[in-house]
């Protein structure tokens, strides 16, 4: 079962605890520009860490292109141009290939990119310039292109931030955005998840407070409620979590209601013990707990499947 749960987890390598966790049967690793100096050492670093790894993982990156781009170091500055201005259908394509076959040469499998947001807010101050378009059916076009050349080039693609992150007027790294539409209201944000649902392979769900799902103040991140209704879409892959480090998720016992929720992973952008500890008391508690047991062991199906899908795990 402990095992089962550290699979669920994908941890930076910011702490080292990653190393001891890899061998615990650790999910995946999620690298950052810190993390990557030249395509040698980058290339070394990934073979270590399969090396050290109990059960191949989850080798992923934010690599969106223009201001969410990682490989920067490599490049001497950011190479690739963002989605507003990449979303021209010869573009796109040129580019995401472009993407793919780099995060491929190094061995990345994993990608937390399209961003499919439609940014209906021309103030959102995290999204903006990451959104193809303010359009739904536009971003909807968009996704079908880029997930695909992902999927050619055996890299995971994963849709975000669901239920929609283009209306915020806030930062959810710094605080837990409002997006106070109804249900109706939300639906063109809902949209480019709804026409992707029965197709992609993961979606990031995200540190918002929505309205529509949840009077109280909790995330989608870790609503039941939410997660519902994205399985309601047809969705039935996995459901991964932003990371947990931002403030929109500090919330006590996080990850555990997650679980609860239908959360199937969770991101934590570093690997210090306090992170590790969360893993272990959780694991703890579901030796005794019937519903951490069954909903882990949902998550760790979802996830050994779609590795073996893209041959990480053979």
């Amino acid at each position: 079962m402990k095992q089962k749960l550290y699979q669920m987890f994908i941890l930076g390598c910011d702490g080292g605890g990653y190393e001891q966790a890899l061998k615990e049967g650790l999910g995946g690793i999620i690298f950052f520009t810190k993390d990557i100096q030249s395509a040698e050492q980058f290339r070394a670093l990934i073979e270590d860490i399969k090396a050290q790894s109990l059960i191949p993982p989850f080798l992923s990156i934010d690599q969106e292109g223009g201001r969410v781009e990682r490989t920067e170091n490599i490049h001497n500055g950011k190479k690739y141009l963002s989605a507003k201005y990449a979303h021209s259908k010869g573009i796109l394509k040129e580019q995401t290939k472009a993407i793919a076959q780099e995060l491929k040469s190094y061995g990345i499998n994993l990608n937390f990119a399209p961003c499919i947001d439609v940014n209906t807010n021309p103030n959102n101050p995290i999204i903006g310039e990451r959104a193809f378009s303010d359009n739904a059916k536009e971003v909807i076009k968009c996704e079908k292109i880029v997930s695909q050349i992902y999927r050619e080039n055996g890299i995971i693609p994963c849709v975000k931030h669901f239920p929609g992150h283009g209306d915020a007027n806030a930062d959810s790294h710094l605080t837990l955005p409002k997006i106070d539409l109804s249900l109706d209201e939300m639906q063109e944000h809902i949209e480019p998840f709804r026409a992707c649902a029965k197709t992609i392979e993961m979606v990031m769900v995200a540190h918002l407070h929505c309205t529509c799902f949840e009077k109280e103040v909790i995330p989608t991140s870790l609503s039941k409620n939410a997660i519902s209704y994205l399985r309601g879409l047809g969705f039935d892959g996995i459901a991964i979590s932003d990371d947990m480090i931002m403030a929109g998720a500090d919330i006590a016992d996080a990850c555990e209601k997650g679980i609860r929720a239908g959360l199937n992973m969770f991101i934590y952008r570093n690997s210090t013990s306090e992170t590790i500890e969360i893993i272990e008391k959780i694991a703890k508690k579901a030796k005794t707990d019937k519903e951490l047991q069954e909903n882990i062991e949902k998550s760790y199906e979802k996830i050994i499947k779609l590795k073996k899908l893209f041959n990480i795990l053979l």
